[in-house]
């Protein structure tokens, strides 16, 4: 094993998963995927239900990267807008999550983003490990 990986496999990953407050499907999908990759340690500093402006930009400061599950766009389109409008004024790095299923993403979003990756929870982490590298 690498000196690199090995720290990366120690780190804890600050994230800040989209969400629309009422636990959505998708976004309970999201978490099990990442519960499931075994040495990744995250935290997710959303909070559903907590989607005020400062309630919002306290939860993304706090966090290292923004991951927006681009299904949860056309839904709740303001809130996740919201989020991603709160990510790039805090020089937060984006990865896009496409839809479950599908491969089109918003091409608004898909601008804006580091990566843009599917529900393969490898390379879910090796999104989030990669961009953040570049910081």
């Amino acid at each position: 094993m690498f000196e690199d990986d090995y720290y990366d496999n120690l780190r804890q990953y600050n994230l800040f998963i989209s969400h629309n407050g009422e636990g959505d499907e998708e976004y309970l999908e999201f978490i099990r995927r990442l519960v499931e990759a075994s040495d990744f340690e995250w935290k997710d500093h959303g909070i559903p239900n907590k989607n005020s402006q400062e309630d919002l930009r306290q939860q993304i400061n706090n966090s290292d990267i923004v991951i927006i599950l681009s299904g949860l766009y056309s839904k709740h389109h303001d809130l996740i807008k919201n989020q991603v409008d709160l990510a790039l004024q805090l020089n937060k790095p984006i990865i896009l999550i496409r839809p479950y299923g599908l491969e089109e993403v918003p091409a608004e979003l898909e601008k804006i983003a580091k990566g843009v990756v599917g529900w393969n929870r490898v390379c879910i982490v090796e999104m989030i490990q990669e961009s953040l590298k570049e910081e």
